[in-house]
């Protein structure tokens, strides 16, 4: 088990989270069940696959949520490009959350790497 708020990537996870949600506050409210809701369920989805996985009993559990959590930053920069595109958020907060975005994703894979190296044995 790995102590998930001790965890750089979970920290710099959550404070994605609260970007998200106060940059979304200003969506037109014909988006609040539509790109809104994706938007937040995919930041959420990332600590919480992090904390879920840290939670498990096994590195390759962890690993496992670990990917999800990936995915999942992947899924929330593609929806951030379809919202600058509607002009629901301007360039510089794209450019903002896009560089949270960034530094999660090579913290993540970062420590995937690590796991990975150790599960095989170099």
């Amino acid at each position: 088990m790995h102590k998930y708020k001790e965890l750089k990537l979970w920290q710099k996870s959550i404070d994605l989270v609260t970007s998200i949600y106060l940059s979304t506050r200003s969506f037109p409210s014909v988006e609040k069940f539509g790109l809104v809701s994706q938007i937040n369920r995919a930041a959420v989805s990332i600590p919480s696959n992090i904390a879920e996985g840290a939670g498990r009993n096994s590195d390759k559990e962890f690993l496992h949520f670990l990917s999800i959590a990936q995915a999942s930053s992947y899924e929330l920069e593609t929806q951030l490009i379809i919202s600058k595109n509607l002009n629901y958020l301007s360039v510089g907060v794209l450019d903002q959350l896009t560089i949270q975005i960034e530094e999660i994703q090579k913290m993540n894979y970062s420590i995937q790497s690590k796991f990975k190296k150790k599960a095989d044995g170099t």
